[in-house]
């Protein structure tokens, strides 16, 4: 029996990065992507955002509602002007999807976000799972972060599209996934890393946190996840970044091109030099 091209290199492509145990590698993972499209998959990417807290992280204060970090409505990095909810949702053309809000949990605010990016002259579905996490809850989000980059907790959910449902391979089998907020880990020393999933398909991993190329980079690599954006200096994780993130990425955009997306992006609103927002933003392959 033959295998159908985009079957074949979609079965080639998990036996070898499963076979070898190593870090996916950014070709490997739009290798992945594009099967999935060419399957009628849509892109999926899972967010994990650490609400700005005044009182439980080590930041410089900001304005009182804005580091309130239970309160994600008028949060810096999640309900405000450029905070990752509003943002995408008013200036970025996305649809609200679901919204939900976890009872007794660190999760204090859940969504799921639609958009449609152009991959090789077409229009491609893309997903954004994302999650608000209590300020207070800093070890847990990273934590989380960490494992869905490692490829564990995989989750499988339907959402519902223009009548027509459809499935998410979101969790641990995200094609992306982005860690933003305070770096946590300026502040406190982890007790453990997750272990990589076997089987897990290729994934890339961003963190829109002050200096996180030195604190993520190694651990993003022992659990086989391809660091596809780091910061090398001080940062404002706002969501123009991750929105030009989002859609370099899938719409095929290489490491360089992530890269530039997301340094024009940062440049427009911070007005701190195209050059300087460059250096600021590190691609690993």
């Amino acid at each position: 029996m033959r295998l159908a091209p985009r079957l074949l290199l979609a079965t080639v492509l998990a036996l070898s990065v499963a076979a070898t145990g190593a870090e996916a590698s950014n070709l490997d993972v739009q290798r992945r992507v594009e099967a999935d499209v060419s399957s009628g998959r849509p892109v999926v990417v899972h967010v994990v955002v650490a609400l700005c807290d005044n009182v439980n992280q080590g930041i410089v204060p900001v304005p009182g509602k804005l580091g309130d970090g239970q309160t994600p409505s008028t949060n810096l990095y999640w309900g405000a002007a450029f905070g990752f909810r509003s943002y995408l949702l008013r200036r970025g053309g996305y649809e609200l999807i679901d919204e939900h809000k976890p009872a007794h949990s660190p999760v204090l605010e859940r969504v799921v976000l639609h958009t449609r990016v152009n991959r090789n002259g077409k229009l491609r579905d893309v997903f954004v799972v994302a999650e608000a996490w209590d300020g207070r809850e800093m070890r847990a989000a990273i934590n989380r972060f960490l494992t869905l980059a490692a490829g564990a907790a995989p989750h499988s959910e339907k959402v519902t599209l223009q009548a027509k449902q459809i499935e998410l391979a979101s969790g641990g089998s995200a094609a992306l996934v982005m860690f933003i907020g305070h770096n946590g880990l300026m502040d406190f020393r982890l007790r453990a890393e997750p272990h990589r999933r076997p089987g897990a398909p290729p994934r890339s991993a961003v963190v829109l946190a002050c200096s996180s190329k030195l604190y993520f980079e190694d651990r993003l690599r022992r659990i086989g996840c391809n660091p596809l954006i780091l910061t090398a200096g001080l940062m404002a994780p706002e969501a123009y970044t991750a929105d030009a993130i989002i859609t370099a990425f899938a719409g095929g955009g290489s490491p360089g091109e992530v890269r530039d997306a997301a340094a024009a992006a940062y440049n427009r609103y911070q007005q701190c030099g195209l050059a300087a927002a460059k250096r600021l933003f590190s691609t690993c392959r």
